[in-house]
C-alpha cells in the first residue's frame, strides 16, 4: 500500500477470540483497517459495503450458526464481489478445493505463519482493487450503451464489425452523411476517437464478443 492508496479494511470473521484479537493485532501492525465479528451471521448482518474496492474477508469456516462456506454463498447471492480468504482448522484439500471453485479467493490451514497470511491479504486486497476497477468501468460502459438510440445501436454493432460507412450505409438504408452523424454521436458518447478505442472498451466491459 502506498500513502495514497485507502488502507485495506480485513474483516476478521471467527468464534474465537484469541484468534480475532490476535490476527486484529497483527493486520494493524501492517496498517490494515480490520472490523472483527463473533460469527458469520453478525458478519452478513453488518457487512454492506459489497462492492468495495479496498476490503478482504478472513473467515473460519466452522462457527456456531451459519457456517463459513454458506456464508460465502450469501455474498455471492447477493452479488458481492470482496475477496473472501477460509481460514480452518479442520480444512482438508478438498474443502479448500470446493472453496476456490466456489468462488473463495484462497484458503489458509489453521496454524498458518504470519508471513503467509499477510501475503495472502496483499494478494487479496490487489484482487479486490481490480474487481472495482473492472465493475466501474464495466458499469460506465454500459450505461452508455443505455444511452445510445436504436439506430446509434445499429451504427456503432456495424462500425464495430469493421464495416466502411458506405457499407454501413446500404446495410441499414440510410445516406453515409446520416450514418457519419449517428458514427459521430456513438464516439461522443463513448468519449473515443475511433473503432479501436470504442472496441476496446467494450471488449474489456465484457460486452463485446472477440
Amino acid at each position: 500500500m502506498t500513502e495514497s492508496t485507502p488502507p485495506i479494511t480485513v474483516h476478521i470473521v471467527d468464534d474465537e477470540a484469541d484468534i480475532r484479537d490476535a490476527l486484529a493485532l497483527l493486520l494493524k501492525g501492517e496498517q490494515y483497517n480490520t472490523e472483527i465479528y463473533p460469527t458469520a451471521d453478525d458478519f452478513l448482518e453488518r457487512y454492506e459495503d459489497c462492492q468495495s474496492a479496498h476490503a478482504v474477508v478472513l473467515m473460519d469456516v466452522r462457527m456456531p450458526g451459519t457456517n463459513g462456506l454458506a456464508a460465502h454463498q450469501q455474498l455471492i447471492a447477493r452479488d458481492c464481489s470482496v475477496p473472501v480468504v477460509f481460514m480452518s482448522g479442520h480444512g482438508d484439500i478438498q474443502m479448500a478445493v470446493n472453496a476456490i471453485q466456489k468462488g473463495a479467493f484462497s484458503f489458509l490451514e489453521k496454524p498458518f505463519n504470519d508471513s503467509d497470511l499477510l501475503e495472502v491479504v496483499a494478494e487479496a486486497g490487489e484482487h479486490a482493487a481490480r474487481s472495482s476497477a473492472e465493475a466501474h468501468h464495466k458499469a460506465d460502459v454500459k450505461r452508455n450503451l443505455e444511452s445510445l438510440t436504436a439506430r446509434e445501436r445499429d451504427v456503432m454493432l456495424a462500425v464495430c464489425a469493421g464495416h466502411a460507412n458506405k457499407i454501413i450505409a446500404r446495410q441499414l438504408g440510410l445516406s453515409p452523411r446520416t450514418v457519419e452523424i449517428h458514427r459521430a454521436r456513438v464516439f461522443h458518447k463513448f468519449d473515443v476517437d475511433n473503432a479501436q478505442q470504442l472496441v476496446r472498451q467494450l471488449m474489456a466491459a465484457k460486452l463485446l464478443d472477440n
